[in-house]
């Protein structure tokens, strides 16, 4: 076993999740294999709080195929955690003493806010660095935790008996979906929060941040059935209309949603709705990590202040094998173009490095074949761990990699489904400047385009590109290019008119 290696076990009270990860010579950690099943501990306890015969041989079983992806590691490389279900049972330590040989490693019940602090360290790695305060929910099987914090550091950390394995249960009786069920859910949830709620009202925290597997099923869900491009409450209020219809657990059948989440859902659900009543929130972005990452670098005991994203971005450049020089070259035409397109106190800085790191990887999907490199690229970039980016990021890189070519009408109905119809012209004029720039370096080869190009006469509609005469009449074939690139969009109201002008000499 290689040193640079590290595993966490995480014992949640819905899932139990075995991490390996691999430490980067930058201390970051890649993940190298995961392994989740579905135990639902919660779900074990009985009317006196004791866990059943039946749910600690299933939990058992589980820990003895474990122990198997261990069998190689020391225990300085291990740590195992026990969350919620493990702090209430009353037989908690027999069942523990029984475990921690099935599965080889000690097992370690960590407190509610321990439990928090560690949520946050994960997240926070799997995010761009920032100092800006956020605000993490985190919603388990069967407890809540909430964390304030700044940076890698958290400052205010509450954990709430509430998760969607003990309120689906409690609340949703024989598994039927009504009004009622979801209210009494929903209200047993907001009366919770609003004794912590003061705690969280004293800090400007500017970003609500969810994690884990309700959190991401709520994203998928918002987003796969158009509802919104992040968890938003206009878009749960409709996802309960939906569970409500269905009338009962065992016919939810929507987008989004996997079989061992559609359990649960209607109780993370009311969880979620709870929270952003009680706490304002309107929409939240997600987080790939949380407990078990946080364990790791805890584990591992450093952290970075450096934009992970940008280490991720470099490190598929070198997997893929990818032409750095000319994703350069096609990053540095786009950007020069969007600066004159949109106008400094509407550039979104965040954005245009997201526009950056896909003119970087617009090739990835060569990898795979040459013939739709643009939609294997988006598969690439949608479906990997990038570490440092959030799921909404990773959809944006993916879907503008994908529209970098072909058809603009199939990407103005993705561009509906994503903005709802809303679609921002600055959107609009990065994706162009992005075609344009791959139009134009398809020679690749080095070329100061700033001496033959200018954007000029830039409305909300269109702009004009002026061109080099002479570089244009020595270039027919990105001649012909550019004039049906400059045609699809005309039919969506968007009008680039290309001049061609004399050279100044």
């Amino acid at each position: 076993m290689t040193v640079n290696l590290l595993a966490t076990v995480d014992l949640g009270s819905n899932s139990f999740r075995l991490l390996i990860g691999k430490i980067n010579s930058d201390g970051t950690i890649v993940p190298l294999d995961q392994i989740k099943e579905t135990v639902r501990l919660a779900s074990g306890l009985d009317a006196k709080n004791n866990l059943t015969k039946e749910s600690q041989l299933f939990a058992l079983e589980v820990l003895t195929r474990f122990s198997e992806r261990l069998s190689n590691f020391k225990k300085s490389q291990v740590r195992v955690v026990g969350t919620s279900t493990l702090r209430v049972a009353n037989n908690s330590a027999e069942f523990i003493t029984i475990a921690n040989k099935a599965l080889g490693f000690p097992i370690e019940v960590i407190s509610g806010k321990e439990e928090a602090r560690l949520i946050y360290i994960g997240a926070m790695h799997s995010l761009a660095y920032t100092t800006e305060k956020r605000l993490v929910i985190d919603i388990g099987g069967g407890s809540t935790e909430f964390i304030i914090g700044e940076g890698y550091e958290p400052q205010i950390m509450e954990s709430v008996t509430m998760g969607c394995v003990s309120y689906t249960g409690r609340y949703f009786t024989d598994g039927q979906l009504t009004e009622a069920n979801f209210n009494n859910a929903i209200y047993a949830a907001r009366s919770k929060i609003q004794s912590m709620e003061h705690l969280f009202a004293e800090h400007d925290w500017r970003l609500a941040i969810g994690t884990s597997g309700t959190a991401k099923t709520l994203y998928d869900m918002c987003v796969e059935n158009g509802l919104s491009t992040q968890i938003s409450y206009d878009g749960m209020l409709q996802l309960k209309k939906k569970l409500i219809r269905a009338k009962s657990i065992k016919n939810i059948a929507i987008a989004g949603i996997k079989d061992d989440r559609r359990a649960v859902i209607a109780g993370g659900l009311s969880i979620m709705l709870a929270i952003f009543e009680e706490l304002g929130i309107q929409e939240m972005t997600i987080a790939d990590g949380s407990l078990r990452e946080g364990v790791m670098y805890d584990l591992m005991g450093r952290k970075s202040d450096s934009d992970l994203r940008e280490v991720t971005v470099v490190d598929l450049k070198k997997r893929y094998g990818l032409d750095i020089v000319q994703g350069e070259r096609v990053a540095n035409l786009a950007v020069y173009m969007q600066s004159q397109l949109i106008r400094p106190e509407k550039t979104n800085h965040e954005n245009r490095k997201l526009l950056i790191w896909a003119c970087e990887l617009y090739e990835i999907g060569l990898t795979i074949s040459h013939n739709d490199y643009h939609k294997h690229g988006a598969y690439i970039l949608q479906n990997s761990d990038l570490a440092g980016f959030s799921k909404p990021e990773q959809t944006i890189i993916a879907e503008l990699v994908k529209a970098h070519r072909g058809s603009v009408s199939k990407i103005f109905l993705k561009l509906r489904k994503m903005y709802r119809d809303k679609i921002k012209t600055t959107v609009v004029f990065a994706l162009i400047s992005f075609r344009l720039s791959v139009i134009l370096n398809r020679g690749r080869k080095d070329f100061n385009f700033i001496e033959v190009l200018k954007v000029d006469n830039v409305t909300k509609s269109g702009f004009s590109l002026l061109m080099s005469k002479e570089w244009l009449t020595n270039n027919p074939l990105t001649l012909f290019s550019l004039n049906e690139e400059i045609a699809q969009w005309l039919p969506f109201g968007y009008t680039v008119k290309l001049v061609g002008v004399k050279d100044d000499n």
